[in-house]
């Protein structure tokens, strides 16, 4: 396995933005309607903005926290506070005040900046360790809070640069789709390491223009397409709101040639009315990530001919662990891939140790230098998050096929053991979305005295769909063993989500619960 060296003083994210200045200060960096950054203004921003929040008390190893839509101030709060050898938080905009203060309560953060979208999450009691709030938007200061820019106006200079690669960076916080989320700590080296890894991959250009429309506080946002870009000395577009009419439009207007996604974007893009209009031409590169996406979805991309990729990976490893390549995604649209250069897989054991993969489903290991090393102020499920050393578990199934390709084939937690087989949701879920009629369907467990567990289906018919659970069992049962087909279906409205588009199935899980009886078959 490779391991990253450690790398001079000064390198680091933070120094990013000044040593692209220096090759090609007059490329636009950062692009939005009323306002560009060219590389030269980024690293003179991000400079004057770390002097800022060093003069605020931030030191190496403190925490500054951002709480906002994706925006132009999100990369130089990012650069800076990286520059300064202090951790970025990126909290999630769509969570209550209640949650956002869990995060700043969690984190420790003595700096929070914030856009005037996110007002009313800072309404209530703040948490004492947060000693500044500052606000992009001086029309939306409270009361004691500092203005961005006079800030930035007001600074001396930073300390001198000491930031090394296996220094702490960021602390993103995981979806938390059961209990409340942690923050895995990635590092300058963990960061890099996957830019790398996507640079190995993908073929990304100075002159690329991508759109950043997955939020800047989810993995996929920050690390698939946006940093290898600026690394490359591309062009970013940060996008505010996601809206699909804009998006194709502005794809279309502006030559964009890539953006990373999740796949509820992907779809909304697709069943768009101007979708068939829409000049698609300019994009070499669509990545998306977070979940897995249906198949109509991906074909609808690839019919258009656009190169249409999967990458498969975690928060904890920055993100990236596989991906799909351009000259196999045709013979398997919903595929995870091969792995990154830098990555190494394994299954685990029935020992706990690592063991080759192959077509046996088995609980992914992963290591490698943009592996993270622990959760913040967590050291036992650190600790319980890796075997055999450094070999983290990533919870998820995978098999692989003798072309080398991963498939993710469900959650560990997720897998639903019927008279004793294995069912794995996520196969039911992917014959379900088969049928026409089917907009949505996730299946989680419901205990049951005779077969231990069985399936329960919750169905979001497409508008004006007329499905009956009889048709939808049958066509279940023509594709499935009958041990597969869940024993309940519920026809629902929507399914429950978090701000990244995956189901919640904690919450199904106590629907199913109360809902359908524990009895024997």
């Amino acid at each position: 396995m490779t391991r990253s060296p450690h790398g001079p003083a000064d390198f680091g994210l933070g120094s990013w933005p000044a040593r692209r200045a220096r090759i090609s200060p007059g490329r636009t960096a950062l692009v939005q309607p009323g306002r560009t950054r060219t590389y030269a203004e980024l690293a003179d921003r991000v400079e004057r903005l770390a002097g800022a929040l060093a003069r605020l008390g931030v030191r190496p190893g403190d925490r500054v926290a951002y709480l906002g839509v994706n925006d132009v101030t999100v990369f130089e709060t990012l650069f800076a506070t990286a520059r300064l050898g202090a951790l970025f938080v990126p909290l999630n905009f769509r969570l209550s005040p209640a949650e956002i203060r869990y995060m700043l309560e969690d984190s420790g953060a003595s700096v929070l900046v914030h856009s005037p979208d996110t007002d009313d999450l800072l309404a209530g009691p703040l948490p004492e360790t947060l000693r500044h709030v500052v606000a992009t938007d001086p029309a939306s200061c409270p009361a004691g809070g500092l203005d961005f820019e006079a800030e930035l106006a007001a600074a001396g200079d930073p300390p001198p640069a000491g930031v090394r690669l296996e220094d702490p960076c960021l602390l993103l916080y995981t979806s938390g789709t059961t209990g409340r989320p942690k923050a895995a700590v990635l590092t300058h080296g963990n960061l890099t390491w996957n830019t790398v890894n996507q640079l190995a991959h993908l073929d990304v250009l100075g002159t690329d223009k991508a759109l950043c429309i997955a939020p800047l506080f989810h993995c996929v946002g920050l690390g698939q397409i946006t940093l290898p870009t600026l690394f490359k000395g591309g062009s970013v577009e940060p996008v505010a709101k996601f809206d699909p009419g804009a998006i194709l439009g502005r794809i279309g207007e502006a030559g964009i040639t890539s953006f990373s996604a999740v796949p509820t974007m992907l779809e909304m893009l697709c069943r768009h009315e101007d979708w068939d209009r829409t000049d698609l031409s300019s994009l070499t590169c669509v990545l998306y990530g977070g979940s897995p996406v249906a198949e109509r979805v991906a074909r609808a991309w690839l019919d258009r001919g656009v190169k249409l990729l999967q990458g498969y990976g975690m928060t904890e490893a920055s993100p990236g662990v596989s991906m799909a390549t351009h000259e196999g995604t045709l013979d398997h649209p919903v595929a995870a891939g091969v792995p990154h250069f830098f990555t190494d897989v394994a299954g685990l054991g029935p020992d706990f140790t690592p063991e080759p993969l192959g077509e046996t489903p088995a609980e992914l290991l992963v290591r490698g230098p943009h592996v993270f090393g622990g959760y913040w102020n967590r050291p036992e499920e650190s600790k319980a998050s890796f075997v055999d050393g450094d070999w983290f578990r990533t919870g998820d199934v995978v098999r692989v096929d003798d072309d080398g390709w991963a498939h993710v084939v469900d959650r560990v937690k997720d897998l639903i053991i019927s008279g004793g087989e294995n069912v794995y949701p996520a196969e039911i879920e992917a014959v379900a979305v088969r049928l026409d009629e089917v907009d949505a369907c996730a299946v989680v467990g419901v205990a049951d005295e005779r077969w231990g567990e069985v399936g329960a289906a919750f169905v979001v018919r497409r508008a004006g769909a007329q499905l009956g659970e009889a048709a939808f069992r049958a066509h279940l049962e023509r594709h499935l063993a009958r041990f597969k087909v869940p024993k309940y279906v519920q026809f629902t409205e929507t399914l429950p989500v978090n701000a990244t588009g995956k189901i919640r199935r904690v919450e199904l899980r106590a629907r199913a619960a109360a809902s359908f009886p524990n009895g024997p078959a």
